[in-house]
């Protein structure tokens, strides 16, 4: 374990995890300690760790996206990151139940990075250094799009006169409920989707093009799992769960999954769903 840390960076990041450090008695000093820890902006890490002047102790950097090799010439090494979205308005507690990316070159260096991760409160899982870019953009959409999904969703509800405050309710109950889908693609009700796109095409005719985009990926993601108590439609008779249901049905199927005979009407849609 590590008695002694230097965290440098004392940004969102770095200001949570030194106020845990503190809270679990660990002593934060600059020099002579057993772990430099690089909570410095990723375009920053190569220089700072080059910089620095390898010891006895290790170094590990918080970085999602940033490999293990931007801490050259350092040896003792580890990433950690926080899959967590951090801000200065709160404290360490930003940190409990987050997961962690450990990633590491051996076992005595993912050891510790998991030992450290739960430290800090988190818990760790192994990420393997080629995954990063992979997992750093499942970890991007999930939570910076959010808030482009969030903005959009809000610009929509104040032309309409609604509260976009509103809407905070509605997304909470989205995660608690599982991210379990409802409304009209689920439901295979295209006459409302059009509606949708008709409305927006009137009022804000630049995020027609968004919603399209969000369409087509929800119509094909979708997944069918038992009969639903919100459905309308016949599971079956909503949208193909993969290729392979189109195949066996020898075509009776639009290229995302749309039932032919139960597509959205307008040629527009239909254009952009078979794009």
């Amino acid at each position: 374990m590590f008695e002694s840390i230097n965290v440098i960076g004392r940004g969102r990041v770095g200001s949570a995890v030194a106020s845990r450090l503190e809270e679990r008695g660990i002593e934060l000093r600059e020099n002579g300690v057993d772990l430099i820890l690089l909570c410095v902006p990723d375009t920053a890490i190569r220089d700072v760790a080059q910089d620095l002047v390898p010891g006895p102790g290790w170094i590990a950097h918080v970085s999602g996206a940033i490999p293990l090799t931007a801490l050259d010439p350092h040896e003792r090494r580890f990433g950690l990151h926080p899959l967590q979205t951090f801000t200065r308005a709160r404290g360490p507690e930003q940190l409990d139940g987050a997961f962690a990316a450990v990633t590491a070159e051996t076992d005595d260096a993912l050891g510790r990075g998991f030992d450290f991760a739960r430290l800090l409160g988190l818990q760790p899982f192994e990420l393997a250094e080629e995954a990063r870019p992979l997992y750093h953009a499942g970890a991007a959409i999930a939570s910076n799009y959010l808030v482009t999904l969030h903005k959009v969703a809000s610009e929509l509800f104040r032309a309409a006169g609604a509260p976009p405050e509103a809407l905070l309710p509605l997304m909470r109950r989205t995660i608690e409920n599982g991210f379990e889908l409802t409304g009209p693609i689920e439901r295979g009700d295209w006459e409302t989707v059009e509606a949708h796109r008709e409305a927006i095409r009137a009022t804000r005719p630049e995020l027609e093009p968004f919603y399209d985009v969000l369409g087509r990926a929800t119509a094909s993601h979708v997944r069918v799992e038992g009969d639903g108590g919100n459905r309308e439609v016949p599971p079956r008779e909503v949208l193909a769960g993969s290729e392979a249901d189109l195949e066996k049905e020898g075509g009776t199927r639009g290229k995302h999954g749309f039932p032919r005979g139960s597509e959205p009407k307008a040629s527009d849609w239909r254009t952009a769903t078979r794009s």
